[in-house]
């Protein structure tokens, strides 16, 4: 690796103008590309201390060799040059919001003499109207036929109209009343468009008017006794209402607004994105990125509006303006044009600039950005967080779920840790507390790359006294010496360590087994993982030297997904990308997870209980019989001496006591 010292420019030669910068490798290629508002400020950053680099950034200056720049006009100009290098270099230490799907959109060639609707993938021909996108192809299939129902309009291509056109007889669509068969002349030009304008008018959001209209009309011909027409009429507005309810009203009618969901971890980030148009959802996209380390939600967010708005789609947006001006001249701006409003998780600190670029893209026409804190805006964007939350867990489990990657990432560990064999069996702690109490670990086991419920194990951390323990690294040592001691021992290992570390609910309902009866717990793993550092690793192998288990022992540090091995002077260090990696990042964030769960259960009984701590003579077996019996605190506190009594184990005086206690909120003497 260079030094970056070697090819760092002096800073007299660097300008303070607005610019893009470059640094490249030893031959030549493009590792990443940034803008800066004054370069020489920017630049400075990255040859400061390693320390305060994120782990991507060190990497990447120790992988360049050289640092280039351009000077431009503006801050502008300088948004506008990034997003043409990083789709042109797609730099490997950049995060490439590239979304490799294409999504279907509805079609209305609006530049035709009688306009056809058809479903599409492409979206840039001139004077075609699109609506969507859309998720699924089922989805906007359905939409289509439903549609077609009320407003019968052409949707065959050129050569079947054509071709119906030479023959005189329209297609089965026009015979089954889903075309009104401009091809043979049932309808002329004018009456063609009106049909055209109503289903634009629909997909655009007017809804309620076509509705309204065919229910009235039905009505009319019901009453003259027109009833195959009425019958045809209920048919359309069944259609109708059946297409309307696929795009949910969400806010006022002059609404426009792209609204950004992103979650993500050290490797990866999710993005969901909902197209709001006159206050209904028009459509949903969303995609995975890699190779994201060491960015902010800030960071993210700059990134993400470059290189989604600075796509040749948006290019003088909005678009898609065609010469017919009765149809296309819409109020709301077309999904896939830049709107007026952009909701995001959190303003970039560049807002003001981007906001300008924006403005610039759309043609003049303002946009601003929001970052939405209450009220139905913000359930709309946590609605929309949530997505890209479970669309990073599907794909995490999809890629879990790959044998091929579960056998290639065990082969990277065994390779990587210097194993005799893969580690077909891990085990993965971690500790929870609040402020040192409440101290309790987790267990979670993985079994050929797949989590096994079934032996996941709680612990709660008690101390040699009974009062807790200092620090982690203590509460590591208690819980890995309660689990191998009694693994050397040979012991079952029906409850793994006391009868506190009894399974949870999750596990027994992953085990297939009787509540009260886990299936026995004696295996050895082949590797245990840590949540931490060097010092968590220490005093994890500090137990397992003791007790003689001859187990591996590495340690995963957060900070910079580091994998520490006892006795090692340097981390070993998996490429970002590794499956390896992400199973060991899988396995501390399961555990972390199942420790919090508990530790928050433990924390809420403990502060469910501690209105009672203060009465004499209640302990917390009684407790515990109170709070089954009653319910709640609250409940306990409303009953009076005789119907606390009823409560099994809960005498005249401990009852008299309770009472006492808890309406002065003191200790009392029992009586």
């Amino acid at each position: 690796m260079a030094d970056p010292a070697s090819y760092r420019p002096p800073a007299g030669t660097i300008p303070a103008q607005p610019g893009v910068y470059r640094f490249r490798d030893e031959e030549g290629r493009v590792l990443y590309v940034g803008k800066a508002k004054s370069l020489r400020s920017r630049l400075a950053n990255y040859f400061q201390d390693e320390m305060g680099l994120s782990s991507r950034i060190r990497q990447m200056v120790h992988t360049a060799s050289r640092v280039e720049w351009v000077v431009v006009g503006s801050e502008i100009e300088a948004l506008t040059l990034e997003y043409s290098w990083i789709k042109e270099f797609e730099p490997r230490f950049n995060v490439v919001f590239r979304d490799n799907k294409s999504y279907p959109y509805l079609a209305v060639s609006l530049n035709e003499e009688f306009p056809r609707v058809w479903i599409t993938r492409q979206k840039h021909r001139s004077g075609v109207r699109y609506f969507g996108p859309y998720t699924k192809v089922w989805a906007i299939r359905e939409t289509l036929d439903d549609v077609l129902t009320a407003f019968p309009m052409r949707s065959c291509t050129k050569g079947q109209f054509n071709q119906a056109e030479r023959a005189g007889r329209p297609c089965l669509l026009g015979y089954i009343g889903k075309c009104v068969a401009p091809c043979v002349g049932r309808v002329n030009k004018e009456q063609h468009d009106a049909v055209v304008a109503g289903l634009v008018d629909f997909m655009d959001g007017d809804t309620t008017k076509a509705i309204a209209l065919r229910k009235r009309e039905m009505l009319e011909a019901a009453q003259a006794e027109e009833f195959e027409r009425a019958a045809r009429l209920r048919d359309q507005v069944a259609a109708l209402e059946m297409a309307s309810q696929r795009n949910v009203v969400v806010f006022e009618e002059n609404l426009d607004a792209d609204i950004f969901g992103l979650e993500a971890d050290e490797l990866e980030v999710s993005v969901q994105v909902f197209y709001v148009r006159g206050g209904r959802i028009r459509g949903q996209r969303g995609w995975v990125s890699e190779e994201i380390g060491g960015l902010t939600t800030k960071d993210l967010v700059e990134e993400l509006l470059v290189q989604v708005y600075g796509d040749s789609q948006y290019d003088s947006s909005p678009v898609m303006r065609a010469n017919s001006t009765s149809v296309d001249d819409r109020k709301h701006t077309p999904v896939g044009s830049i709107p007026g409003e952009i909701w995001v998780p959190e303003k970039p600190d560049d807002v003001e600039q981007i906001e300008e670029w924006l403005t610039e893209r759309r043609g003049g026409r303002p946009v601003k950005l929001k970052a939405p804190q209450r009220g139905d805006k913000a359930k709309l964007a946590a609605t929309v967080h949530d997505n890209a939350s479970q669309a990073l867990a599907r794909h995490k489990l999809a890629r879990a779920s790959d044998i091929t990657v579960r056998s290639q990432a065990l082969d990277e560990l065994r390779e990587g840790l210097d194993l005799d064999r893969s580690p077909l069996r891990i085990e993965c702690y971690d500790i929870s507390h609040t402020q040192g109490q409440q101290q309790v670990g987790s267990m979670v086991v993985f079994e050929d790359g797949l989590a096994k419920k079934a032996d996941y194990r709680h612990f709660i951390v008690r101390g040699p006294d009974g009062n807790g323990v200092p620090d982690d690294t203590a509460a590591m040592d208690e819980v890995l010496r309660r689990r191998l001691s009694r693994l050397m021992s040979g012991a079952a290992g029906d409850d793994a360590g006391g009868a506190e570390d009894e399974p949870t609910d999750e596990a027994l309902e992953g085990s297939g087994e009787v509540a009260g009866r886990p299936r026995r717990f004696a295996y050895r793993p082949d590797l245990l993982v840590v949540d931490g550092g060097l010092p968590q690793v220490n005093a994890a192998q500090k137990v397992v030297n003791e007790l003689g288990a001859d187990i591996q022992i590495v340690g995963l540090a957060k900070r910079l997904e580091e994998v520490w091995i006892p006795g090692e002077e340097f981390p070993v260090i998996f490429p970002r990308t590794s499956p390896a990696l992400r199973l060991l990042q899988q396995l501390r964030d399961e555990s972390h997870r199942f420790a919090i769960t508990f530790h928050r259960k433990k924390r809420g009984q403990a502060m469910t209980r501690s209105a009672l701590d203060g009465v004499p003579g209640l302990g917390p077996a009684k407790q515990k019989t109170l709070l089954k019996h009653f319910g709640s605190v609250a409940r306990i506190r409303a009953a009076n001496e005789e119907e606390l009594t009823a409560a099994p184990g809960i005498g005249p005086a401990l009852a008299r006591a309770i009472v006492v206690g808890l309406s002065e909120g003191k200790p009392t003497d029992v009586a």
